[in-house]
């Protein structure tokens, strides 16, 4: 029988990574805490309105380093064992698990860093350029999945029950997209109260994955008998026709435009196997985006601001992308075939969220053709008020993510010191994301940015993430204006 292969088993997860390594590394993802820090020019990335106080240049890679993890229903242990996806995980077994899930279970990570970056000031404008890579994960289980898993948790071939199984496992889905960047941005303040800023972005496609699993049905039966059969009373001819038969019917698809990615078919000709050829990879689509922001002075004391991200798409080529789609005629299974009941229920058995058995994919060697892909983007509202003559600044901020399969807002009040340049620090309150249940802080000590929006508080913590930057300023401080 074939091996179990899934996308989400640590060997493509590694082999993911290890690709990026091998290739540029991104635009790092935003902090929400930064936002209110004046002296903090990473802020630039949830608003390129919000230009510094003077130029820097960031060092390569940690200069703006971003990794995160988000759920509203797994722990930070439960997104491990998740993503591990081995063969016998037993994790889904406890009630504990079963009770924090929704019908429908959100994950995303995301893992960015800047390879190249800088700022400038040139008269009154001023200029940012950066090249940088951005990896997005984002996944959808319903709690169905994971009942399923639970009931069949231990089956084997010799305990297992053909008589009326019905189960229906709703929709899953999961996307990785990746791809280098080459951004421009502009910023200027256009009088006392406006300031206006933008980025336009080249974009280079590493890879982009979409796997949708629309149903799963796994049902059995026992023919020869009937409801009102009295089993005490069949002759040895007649329980010898009695059998089980079992199928597993599933519609899915996958879309993969990753080059040096290949999807291998077993002996019965469906997928079982993926690997990188770290010799054939390169780049497998060109794409656009744009960022827009603004920032308004209302009242000397109070100011509001909004931003649209990533406004953009990636075209992947013909010939990086491949697809694969589940058999529309099933799996078949009969109990008189003593390999067809082993094979079953090793498949129902196996502990796999999903499971290349179960899907039964074949490739779809006519559907391959170029297709196009849209960035997540984000839709920013910043209004601060400051006290102390600028030294205090009481903040809140929302932001709105289009992200695959769902969207995800964040709501985040923060309270900002910053009375010099080189010193700034924040504490922040998200409070949608992280049910309430996490704290953000962030410093800028000189050089040096350290930062996060959602504080580690042990295995069950929801969302985390972790920001690291490093940069060397650039020129005298910058005055606005108002001098």
């Amino acid at each position: 029988m074939a091996t179990n292969k899934l996308l989400w088993s640590s060997k493509l997860i590694g082999a993911f990574f290890m690709m990026l390594v091998c290739t540029l590394s991104a635009n790092a993802q935003f902090l929400r805490t930064s936002y209110f820090m004046e002296g903090v020019h990473y802020r630039q990335q949830l608003n390129p309105a919000l230009s510094p106080g003077r130029g820097y240049f960031n060092l390569p890679v940690i200069g703006a380093f971003n990794v995160s993890a988000s759920s509203k229903s797994f722990g930070y242990q439960d997104i491990k064992d998740i993503v591990d996806n081995s063969e016998g995980s037993d994790y889904f077994t406890s009630d504990d698990f079963m009770k924090r899930l929704k019908d429908d279970n959100q994950l995303n990570i995301n893992l960015n860093t800047d390879i190249l970056s800088a700022g400038w000031y040139k008269g009154k404008n001023f200029w940012s350029f950066n090249v940088g890579l951005r990896v997005d994960m984002g996944a959808s289980i319903p709690k169905s999945m994971f009942s399923f898993m639970r009931e069949m948790n231990g089956v084997d071939f010799e305990s297992l029950d053909w008589s009326n199984f019905d189960r229906q496992i709703g929709k899953e889905s999961l996307e990785i997209n990746s791809y280098a960047e080459i951004g421009l941005g502009y910023a200027r303040q256009i009088n006392d109260r406006l300031t206006v800023g933008g980025k336009l972005k080249a974009l280079l496609g590493i890879g982009n994955l979409k796997l949708d699993v629309k149903s799963i049905g796994v049902n059995t039966e026992l023919s020869g008998v009937t409801a009102d059969t009295d089993w005490s009373n069949l002759t040895p001819e007649q329980i010898a026709n009695i059998h089980g038969s079992a199928n597993i019917d599933v519609e899915a698809s996958l879309e993969s435009s990753f080059k040096g990615l290949n999807l291998r078919k077993g002996d019965e000709g469906y997928i079982d196997d993926f690997d990188f050829e770290t010799g054939d990879m390169g780049i497998a689509g060109y794409g656009a985006a744009i960022d827009l922001g603004a920032s308004y002075k209302l009242l000397d004391n109070l100011t509001v601001s909004a931003a649209l991200l990533d406004l953009g798409f990636i075209s992947w080529s013909k010939g990086s992308t491949s697809v694969a789609r589940a058999n529309t005629n099933g799996l078949s299974f009969d109990s008189r075939n003593e390999g067809d009941i082993e094979r079953f229920a090793n498949i129902v058995s196996s502990g796999e969220i999903l499971n290349y058995d179960m899907l039964h994919m074949e490739m779809d060697e006519t559907g391959a053709k170029s297709r196009k892909t849209w960035l997540h983007s984000t839709m920013v509202f910043g209004a601060e008020y400051a006290l102390l003559n600028n030294w205090l600044v009481v903040g809140a901020l929302s932001t709105t993510r289009f992200t695959k399969p769902k969207t995800m807002s964040e709501l985040t009040l923060s309270a900002n010191i910053r009375p010099k340049n080189y010193f700034n620090f924040a504490v922040s309150y998200s409070m949608i994301q992280s049910a309430g249940k996490s704290i953000g802080l962030a410093l800028k000590l000189g050089p040096l940015f350290v930062g996060t929006d959602y504080m580690f508080f042990g295995n069950n913590t929801k969302c985390c993430n972790a920001f690291l930057g490093v940069s060397i300023p650039l020129n005298k401080r910058k005055a606005n204006k108002e001098g």
